[in-house]
């Protein structure tokens, strides 16, 4: 499976990735030319609103599997349906967003003639987004996250309107959505309304590598535009899609980087000539901590039968330096965290988040504040602490790895000629630098609300700040983990004859196949960016997986 890029506009990375795809592949609209290109075809995912998983969202968002929709689904949403049209032609009660103004207008009555017109208004005043557009995945995974929700049969909205967006993904219509202009609180107003838009022929959207005008897209792709009825509007864009989209997608890539981290941090510690003791279970069982044990049974599954470890086994060295001998600590803490966000995510994308939303067994429309996104944006914040964390501990095994005075009698900077040649010297400095950044992204935006619609939401999450703070954190972690296993295999090669375990030979192999052993002084930013992507489609992860076993 393939991450495509990582965020536009925030990594040059993800904007010449993203931008080649679109041009030369298509890849807006290429769904199964890039299920032919992955050499297979993933089973569609009928929604049903109730069992979404992490791993149907990448499968439908990265890998473009198609999408159906259940019969459940259906019938719950005819129930729904029905008890909205109740409420627009025979209730004189005042129904959010169905016969009222929205926001501060809540208290303004709208009448039965113009409820089909207050729909089309929200979504073009809520359709004011800027700045550059969500990455492609991102956009695929809202889609699909709005469908689910609404096939939950919580909001009203008739199957059609649920039938639309599946076309969007399975035809490869994907809308145009600016990324800035979330404040996480009703949701994410703006950018979904920007989602809507094309399903009434309006915005934007990308298709067959064109951006065009909604309604040219629909037609291009061969679908009619749509007439919202009362409350479709209102139910399109009221809802955490945006915040999900990211930690669903943020939290696959995250569960990569942690295998990748104890993978990198065993290619280190061989290199290093380490001691696999601080590593033993009984150590582990005395503080058992779910992620500290896994993350230290991978790391001695990686050293089984190395010659490395055997040969230095009765050496006069005492302790370890932390980075390596307390790896199992950090990384397990970082793991821990993200168990935290998979809870949390999880549990959002089979949630039901519109206002009002409709309670068929109760017979009633019901304001509420589940679109809030503050546990969504507490999730982004912690995902980006714990990614943050496992590239601030590999960059201090990458600064072992490359100074004579630490590394155990390695060559300076992993070069055979210093001097005129500066080997691994500036790609510690690069770690350093993604790392710094870290810091300043890992601040969170969850803590921060400014109030909106006069003061009607006087409290917001800031989800999408965080998810997009949470993004680009996980970009520069796979970059500082790649950097951290090019140096290690280049120093494990000095080593030679003796061979590292069967784990670290395996990562070994799989980076080489990706990047030359250095020998003389050469541009590395490809070599970077090919192991970053290997870690971020999680090929290295496998690699190790298919030599070693599963990985927990």
């Amino acid at each position: 499976m393939t991450d495509t890029c990582a965020f536009h506009g925030y990594d040059r990375l993800g904007e010449e990735v993203g931008r080649t795809e679109l041009q030369d592949q298509g890849a807006f609209a290429g769904g199964s030319r890039r299920r032919d290109r992955l050499g297979r075809v993933i089973e569609s995912r009928a929604l049903t609103g109730e069992d979404l998983g992490l791993a149907d969202v990448w499968a439908v968002a990265v890998d473009h599997a198609p999408v159906g929709i259940a019969d459940s689904a259906r019938e719950r949403m005819a129930a729904a349906r029905a008890l909205v049209e109740q409420a627009v032609h025979g209730s004189q009660e005042h129904t959010y967003g169905v016969n009222t103004g929205f926001g501060r207008f809540v208290s303004r009555a709208i009448p039965e003639e113009l409820t089909e017109e207050l729909q089309l208004r929200l979504l073009r005043s809520h359709a004011c987004g800027v700045g550059e557009p969500y990455q492609p995945e991102i956009v695929r995974a809202a889609l699909l996250l709005r469908a689910n929700a609404l096939a939950k049969g919580y909001s009203g909205a008739r199957a059609v309107i649920v039938e639309q967006l599946v076309e969007f993904l399975n035809r490869g219509l994907l809308p145009h959505v600016p990324s800035r202009g979330s404040v996480g609180a009703s949701g994410d107003l703006a950018p979904l309304a920007h989602l809507a838009l094309p399903l009434i022929g309006e915005g934007e959207a990308w298709f067959e590598g064109e951006r065009l005008a909604g309604a040219d897209a629909l037609a291009a792709a061969g679908l009619e535009p749509m007439r919202l009825q009362a409350k479709e509007g209102l139910s399109l864009v009221n809802g955490t899609q945006f915040m999900a989209a990211f930690g669903a997608l943020g939290l696959i890539r995250a569960q990569r980087l942690a295998k990748t981290a104890d993978i990198a941090c065993a290619v280190s510690l061989e290199a290093l000539q380490g001691s696999r003791t601080s590593f033993m279970p009984p150590i582990h069982e005395a503080r058992p901590l779910r992620g500290q044990g896994a993350s230290a049974a991978n790391v001695l599954r990686l050293l089984d039968d190395s010659a490395i470890n055997e040969a230095h086994r009765w050496c006069d060295q005492v302790q370890d330096a932390y980075s390596l001998r307390c790896a199992p600590q950090v990384h397990g803490a970082s793991r821990d965290l993200l168990d935290y966000g998979a809870y949390t995510v999880e549990t959002e994308l089979n949630s039901a988040t519109d206002n009002p939303l409709v309670l068929v067994k109760e017979g009633l429309l019901v304001s509420n504040g589940n679109f809030h996104g503050q546990p969504l944006a507490f999730a982004l914040d912690a995902l980006a602490m714990a990614v943050s964390e496992l590239a601030d501990i590999a960059e201090r095994r990458v600064e072992r790895l490359v100074n004579p005075s630490l590394s155990g009698g390695l060559p300076a900077f992993l070069t055979g000629d210093g001097g005129l040649n500066s080997g691994f010297m500036i790609p510690q400095y690069v770690a350093a630098s993604l790392v710094s950044e870290n810091k300043v992204l890992a601040h969170p935006a969850s803590v921060d609300s400014i109030p909106t619609s006069a003061g009607q939401e006087d409290h917001v999450s800031m989800g999408n700040a965080a998810g997009l703070k949470a993004w680009q954190v996980l970009a520069n972690a796979e970059r500082v983990l790649a950097i951290e296993l090019l140096a290690g295999v280049q120093g494990v090669e000095f080593l030679a004859p003796l061979q590292p375990g069967r784990g670290v030979r395996a990562a070994r192999e799989q980076i080489r196949s990706l990047s030359p052993r250095l020998r003389d002084d050469r541009q590395l930013s490809g070599d970077i960016e090919a192991v970053a992507a290997a870690i971020r489609d999680g090929a290295i992860v496998e690699a190790v997986e298919a030599e070693v076993g599963e990985l927990r």
